[in-house]
């Protein structure tokens, strides 16, 4: 329905972004509402988490409400400022008289400061267009996610305000049209860069923690100032403390942690009458480089990139490690887990850096701020915007958005007792050496029936991991409680024994007459007869070997199966 009476007492169009609801959360007794600044602070407690239109919209709000924490509490400035606040159920009570003072700038139709907007933005031509360029769930000529097809004709200010905060985290790329002032616009239009490209987060292999509820969230992702690390600049400050954005980008460097969260990667001015929104002018704001931000950006993993290294000539240089969207969050577990401060001591620069985030987090729990039994959500979070099969990747439109979790006791990040860990990322390895096996008994089976064998090799693996995926995320969550890792660890070994096992049975049994009788084929080290029954045998000897369940001598001769995994300490045979 329109929406009315969006007008301050004197007739001026306004919608009072601390005052008024626009921030979807899910309570803890599972209810959703909407909720203003102001009440999303006073009642964090009670809140599950943020929902969002979609999972990046989430994230976007996330660290906005975060910014507001950092800049309204100066801080925190080390770890003990922040155990008064893990201590203090009120810990959020001076946002509200924050609010107070900066109120005029969080007014969505405010005439001289609009909230994350430039007053006045307009093209050469006056031109207004679709709110396609800001909604992500229905990108330019390909709509999807949901029914608002082909076109975005109207939006409640409350979606108007989540949008244009998920504009400058997420845009797309592409050309764009050009706005009145910007002197980087050639012939009305305005090209992508190396720094002008998709906004800021989109760039991100964003990672969140999550708490048992909002108020744990927000102050488990609230860093220190302290933190091994990270970079501030004096006079940190979000944007809006900033002066208004003009047309065009200012290129400067971000300040420290609010700057950065809410970075105006966009110049926007929604149109409205008083029914709501209908029509938007966006163009780029200001540009900011990826390349070696993993001291300022706490919130992403970060990874080495041979060809920047190559053109820069220095070494290492960090960008952003994209998630894929492909492979579950349990798989990627390591890149989690590691110890930045420990990799950094050895000779060769770590080639994947885990997110700061999870530093802080690891210094709570070594430092004995949290309990190590202790449970969080680690929550990763994505935009893709071209298809795997592009050739030229543009950026220019959504192709999807994702989102995966691993929950986990934070003993996991202890810094001086790893046990944990490294049982964590072996059962990770042992996953992935029993899904090897697996793949290897699909592709000679296909062979010694003669037939094509990528296909049910990718099938089989990918079954495993599925089938493998929710088991491992329960024996995760309650490996921090175990008393003894190693045992668990031996516990997990069995269970992807029986499940890999069954799977194995399976594809012998579907193998049929033709894998059977078998055939003759080229190995290595020359001709062997092939059939069922023999690549049975080489695949329980690969699980028995990687799992320890010696149960069988007999081994491939030309085995792909990967070797047992190694760890720093091993579980006993």
């Amino acid at each position: 329905m329109p929406e009315t009476d969006q007008s301050s007492g004197d007739g001026v169009p306004s919608f009072d972004l601390t005052t008024r609801p626009w921030i979807p959360v899910l309570r803890r007794d599972g209810s959703q509402d909407e909720l203003s600044l102001r009440e999303v602070f006073a009642q964090a407690a009670g809140l599950r988490r943020i929902v969002g239109d979609l999972p990046t919209q989430e994230f976007a709000l996330v660290r906005l409400l975060l910014a507001v924490v950092h800049d309204a509490l100066d801080g925190p400035q080390d770890i003990e400022d922040w155990s008064d606040l893990w201590a203090d159920e009120k810990c959020f009570a001076p946002v509200d008289a924050y609010l107070d003072v900066h109120r005029g700038r969080f007014d969505l139709l405010d005439a001289d400061a609009p909230f994350f907007q430039t007053a006045g933005l307009r093209t050469a031509k006056d031109e207004v267009f679709s709110l396609n360029r800001i909604v992500a769930d229905v990108p330019n000529g390909e709509p999807f996610f949901t029914a608002r097809m082909p076109t975005v004709e109207w939006l409640t200010f409350a979606e108007a305000a989540r949008w244009v905060v998920h504009a400058h985290a997420y845009d797309t790329a592409g050309i764009k049209t050009g706005v009145d002032g910007d002197k980087r616009a050639k012939g009305g239009r305005s090209y992508p860069s190396a720094e002008l490209g998709v906004g800021w987060t989109g760039k991100l292999g964003a990672v969140l923690v999550e708490g048992h509820n909002l108020r744990e969230t927000l102050l488990l992702n609230l860093v220190a100032y302290d933190t091994s690390n990270l970079r501030l600049e004096g006079n940190d400050r979000p944007a809006w403390r900033r002066e208004p954005g003009r047309p065009g980008g200012q290129k400067r460097q971000p300040l420290g942690l609010s700057d950065l969260y809410t970075w105006q990667s966009r110049r926007i001015r929604l149109h409205y009458d008083c029914t709501g929104v209908q029509g938007v002018v966006l163009g780029y704001g200001d540009p900011l480089s990826a390349v070696d931000r993993h001291g300022r950006e706490p919130m992403s993993l970060w990874k080495r990139s041979a060809a920047l290294e190559k053109n820069l000539r220095r070494s290492p240089v960090y960008m952003p490690a994209q998630h894929d969207a492909s492979r579950a969050a349990w798989r990627g577990l390591t890149a989690m887990l590691m110890n930045r401060g420990t990799e950094l001591t050895g000779a060769e620069p770590p080639r994947v850096l885990r997110p700061l985030i999870m530093e802080w987090v690891a210094r709570l729990v070594s430092e004995g701020f949290l309990r190590r039994d202790y449970l969080v959500r680690t929550r990763i979070i994505g935009a893709a915007y071209d298809p795997p099969w592009a050739k030229q990747p543009t950026k220019s439109s959504f192709y999807n958005v994702f989102e995966d979790h691993v929950s986990m006791a934070v003993v996991l990040l202890h810094q001086q007792d790893r046990r944990y860990a490294e049982q964590a990322v072996a059962a990770v390895m042992d996953a992935d050496l029993a899904v090897n096996a697996l793949g290897d008994l699909a592709t000679n089976l296909a062979r010694a029936a003669g037939s094509e064998s990528d296909g049910p090799r990718s099938t089989a693996r990918d079954l495993a991991y599925g089938l493998l995926e929710a088991p491992y995320r329960t024996w995760l969550a309650e490996l921090g409680a175990a008393q003894d890792p190693y045992a668990q660890r031996i516990a997990w070994q069995q269970q992807v024994y029986e499940i890999v096992g069954r799977l194995g049975d399976r594809l012998m049994a579907a193998a049929g007459n033709a894998g059977w009788q078998g055939r003759t084929v080229d190995l290595k080290h020359g001709t062997e007869w092939l059939n069922s029954a023999l690549a049975g045998k080489w695949f329980r000897s690969a699980l028995s070997k990687g799992l320890g369940r010696p149960d069988s001598s007999d081994t491939p001769p030309d085995s792909d199966a990967a070797p047992a995994p190694e760890t720093t300490a091993k579980a006993p045979a």
